[in-house]
């Protein structure tokens, strides 16, 4: 297998409230939430995680959460500044952070631009008051062109804007307002992705009233993609919109099955050695992982990971692309040969969810598109 490029992402768990649809591993701030002890931890954690890059480049850094805008301009710049002392930042990575526009004011956007961040990612997920009060939102649709707003006039050119589609009470006109709003802002790429009732949430646990029945959701999903594509924004995955060169780099590491350190509480790495493809995780209380580094173990020892999992895995992320994979790119990330490459995709294929072109390029019908999860769960190791 071929060493794939390399990412850094970095956790950071603090919010303001939890949302009641969110599952990732984020904690409400408060008095216990010590940004200064987290921040001593991830450099520590930074400096061990390094040992697994060697002199290998980083080409992009995601700090993600949680809501990264929590910390403070200073407090992003010693985090960056203390990564390219321990890694090989390529010239021109991008490095993105995740802000809430109910949170940038705790920073201003220029000095996040002058700490080394280069792309804005902004939870907006709606610009209805109403929908943004249900989701449980501290900020409201005017909070969200004053961030963008701001964020464009301290240098920010190239900014997403996250979006959510199939909010309780929202019909395919309330659905398509939103996409609208987003692109008057100009930004360089949308996220624009369903409601899902996650396990381990309050929605899971007591769905809200009014979520769009399953014609309603997918009249949404189409008639969004169409607006999105006659405003000049190019589906290149599942959730995931971009205008001209802007893609997320980042991102389409993790659809392309590329290596990524990570560190920071809950923090998922995966690494290509010689001898095989790793993960390792970190705990994911916040508290325990300070306690955990602190005392000079990082947790999360690296486990390898099987060659059907290899083959699952990859699947699980780059069937989500939308023009696919390349036989070549799948036999550098797996280790497969062509002759196992034509027999893991034969099911699938009898069934019309994915084709293969002239050019030995598998990508998914418009059926396997709609049913995904159906085309992906065909790879989990014992279905094949």
């Amino acid at each position: 297998m071929n060493t794939p490029p390399l990412s850094l992402y970095v956790h950071l768990p603090w919010c303001v409230r939890k949302c009641p649809y969110c599952d990732f591993n984020s904690h409400t701030a408060g008095d216990a939430a010590s940004r200064q002890r987290y921040l001593d931890a991830l450099l520590l954690d930074l400096q061990q995680a390094a040992n697994e890059a060697g002199d290998r480049s980083v080409e992009t850094v995601f700090l993600g959460g949680g809501t990264p805008s929590l910390f403070t301009p200073r407090e992003i710049a010693r985090l960056l500044d203390r990564a390219s002392e321990h890694l090989a930042l390529a010239g021109g990575a991008e490095i993105t952070m995740e802000a809430n526009p109910g949170t940038v004011e705790y920073g201003d956007p220029a000095g996040y631009r002058d700490a080394g961040v280069n792309r804005l990612s902004i939870g907006a997920q709606s610009f209805s008051d109403e929908h943004l009060q249900r989701l449980g939102r501290i900020h409201t649709s005017a909070d969200i062109r004053r961030a963008v707003e701001e964020s464009r006039a301290a240098g920010f050119d190239n900014i997403n804007i996250d979006l959510m589609h199939g909010l309780p009470g929202q019909d395919i006109g309330a659905a398509l307002d939103d996409l609208h709003s987003a692109i008057e802002l100009g930004p360089a790429h949308i996220s624009w992705y369903q409601l899902t009732l996650e396990p381990n949430t309050v929605f899971f646990a007591r769905p809200p009233a009014g979520m769009p029945d399953d014609d309603t959701a997918y009249a949404i999903q189409d008639q969004g993609q169409a607006l999105l594509a006659a405003q000049g924004f190019v589906q290149y995955e599942v959730s995931a919109y971009a205008s001209a060169n802007r893609t997320c780099r980042h991102n389409l590491n993790y659809w392309e099955f590329g290596d990524y350190l990570a560190i920071g509480a809950g923090a998922h790495g995966k690494i290509t050695r010689s001898d095989g493809v790793f993960r390792y995780i970190r705990p994911a209380n916040p508290l325990q992982y300070m306690n955990t580094v602190e005392a000079g173990e990082a947790g999360g020892k690296l486990q390898p990971v099987s060659t059907d999992d290899l083959v699952f895995e990859f699947m699980l992320n780059a069937l989500r692309l939308v023009n696919g994979f390349s036989e070549q790119l799948f036999s550098e990330r797996t280790g497969q040969n062509g002759a196992e490459i034509e027999r893991i995709m034969g099911p699938a294929k009898e069934k019309g969810l994915i084709r293969c072109d002239r050019e030995e390029h598998w990508r998914p019908t418009a059926l396997g598109r709609r049913f995904l999860n159906d085309l992906q769960a065909g790879f989990l190791p014992g279905q094949r």
